[in-house]
């Protein structure tokens, strides 16, 4: 198992929650794990951009045109993001609106934003776009994850133990995307 993910979005998102699951979940599985993370004014709203390779890496940073996937929490970390993704890779954005392509990678869309406000968690967009990705990129790419949603859960209940809403909170929020309304 060797694959690379760009997750993106901005300071408060999540995007290192989101990272720190997925490399639980790789550990969990017995793969080795490299993360990385750069911040720009994070705090302020500015840019959050984490590398995550799981298998036999030997360092943290992706390089561009290197990328299985991204996960995208805001639109346009698509655009600012994608030159990581190597070609046929898949993306996974969270936007309103369809995704124009102009590449042969899969880009999937979801409006995570809305979903959040559905179920009355407006903070938990990121666990619905990583639902949302578990489950488009394991039933339409070929390169699929390296974890499933129940190893995601298990990786939660692990975390949150003891935090019985929080965990139960997260667990709806990550089946919402995984259920959620699919646009490719």
């Amino acid at each position: 198992m060797k694959q690379q993910i760009v997750i993106s979005g901005v300071g408060g998102q999540g995007v290192l929650f989101v990272t720190r699951l997925l490399a639980e979940a790789a550990i969990m599985k017995g793969f080795s794990v490299f993360t990385s993370e750069t911040h720009g004014m994070a705090q302020r709203g500015g840019t959050v951009l984490s590398h995550l390779k799981v298998g036999n890496f030997s360092s943290p940073l992706i390089r561009p045109a290197n990328a299985d996937g991204l996960l995208a929490l805001k639109a346009g970390g698509l655009n600012q993001h994608g030159l990581y993704l190597k070609p046929h890779a898949w993306a996974a954005v969270n936007r309103r609106e369809d995704v124009v392509q102009d590449s042969e990678s899969p880009v999937f869309a979801v409006d995570a934003d809305e979903l959040a406000q559905r179920i009355h968690q407006p903070k938990s967009v990121n666990l619905i776009l990583l639902g949302f990705t578990i489950g488009v990129v394991s039933t339409a790419v070929e390169n699929r994850l390296f974890c499933s949603l129940e190893d995601l859960k298990a990786v939660l209940e692990k975390s949150l133990a003891g935090k019985k809403k929080m965990l139960g909170d997260a667990i709806t929020a990550l089946e919402t995307g995984y259920n959620g309304l699919r646009t490719i």
